[in-house]
């Protein structure tokens, strides 16, 4: 983006400036109160401060790639504000603008989740202080995943989110939130009747505690994915309930595998909700349970609180191990922000 500065002729309204005091970035123009709510700014040097933060702060340079990417769209499009308009282009205004990057940037974030070779993004902080808190994570996860879409409502939240907390008891009748217990690995949303295309996770929080590490499989990597996505029992209707503290007062039915519109497999299960019609349906459960425990091309990440995942649902399977019950230490969680396995690679 830089290196194309002089093509554009580019204004102040366009560079960004690093303030090496505090880490302050902000942009060169300063806020141009003479034209106050026209709607003629330029918020393109403002969206690429906050991207030279996040690459020189919090060393995030994907993500910091990422928005100037968007960015670079947005004008290889043609798109200008008033004060960089040069030859053929269209005029918009600052709030035009601003979500001319947005939806570039959605179409960025869509581009990774449903690229089959890639399928999920991980943020990690590489900074925490004490204005990263739960309330500004949940912000951020809220404004994450409106860049993809409506989140599904949550019926045992009564939100657009479910917020629950992993404590060392606990009296629920979901597995999710007993501390010492493996969560299996498993796909979201195979109770209800919402489609479930992605999910977002955030670790708001953690205190006391090592261990449960987020256990990732992508479909493909696994080693009998053939084996069983074929099995025509696999393709069979099952039935899916839920416990009560879902709130969700009905039942689906669909196949644990099915094909996207290439023919590759897809996956919709959890282990604990199925409701086997026959002893066909639940010997093929159990087999499929255990091959997937069993697979030796898990993938298992100590994240940090304030990490968030993004992932298709459809070929990624997530789950979690047990928590031990011991001081937290930071140097223990593995702070890479890209992971390789077997060439895929989680962003």
């Amino acid at each position: 983006f830089f290196k194309q500065k002089t093509a554009y002729e580019i204004s102040l309204g366009l560079v960004g400036s690093e303030m090496c005091i505090r880490d302050r970035y902000e942009p060169v123009h300063g806020t141009a109160p003479d034209i106050a709510g026209q709607g003629k700014a330029n918020p393109l040097a403002m969206i690429m401060s906050f991207a030279m933060m996040l690459k020189y702060s919090f060393d995030m340079q994907e993500d910091s790639q990422m928005i100037e990417q968007a960015v670079q769209n947005v004008l290889s499009k043609g798109l200008r504000t008033l004060d960089i308009k040069q030859g053929a282009v269209k005029i918009i205004s600052t709030s035009e603008m601003g979500q001319a990057v947005i939806d570039e940037l959605s179409k960025l974030i869509h581009s990774v989740l449903s690229d089959r070779n890639t399928g999920c993004l991980l943020i990690i902080p590489e900074v925490v202080n004490k204005k990263f808190n739960d309330v500004f994570f949940v912000k951020l996860a809220t404004g994450l995943a409106h860049l993809i879409g409506i989140p599904n409502f949550d019926h045992m939240s009564s939100k657009y989110y479910a917020r629950f907390f992993v404590k060392h008891d606990d009296q629920s009748d979901s597995y999710l939130r007993k501390a010492y217990t493996n969560m299996d690995l498993h796909t979201d949303g195979t109770y209800v009747k919402q489609k479930t295309d992605w999910l977002l996770m955030t670790k708001l929080e953690e205190q006391n505690v090592k261990g449960g590490e987020s256990v990732f499989l992508h479909l493909d990597d696994w080693e009998h994915c053939k084996e069983f996505s074929n099995d025509p029992v696999g393709k069979q209707s099952f039935v899916w309930g839920s416990p009560k503290s879902k709130n969700v007062d009905y039942k689906v039915e669909h196949p644990v595998f099915s094909e996207d519109m290439q023919g590759l497999p897809q996956i919709s299960y959890i282990d604990q909700f199925p409701e086997p019609q026959s002893m066909e349906q639940g010997n093929f459960l159990q087999k499929l349970s255990d091959a997937l425990e069993e697979s030796k091309n898990k993938l298992a990440l100590p994240l940090k609180p304030g990490s968030t995942i993004f992932s298709n649902n459809y070929f990624w399977l997530h789950g979690r191990k047990p928590f031990n019950c011991l001081l937290y230490t930071s140097d223990a969680a593995d702070e890479r922000s890209s992971v390789d396995l077997g060439g895929r690679r989680i962003i």
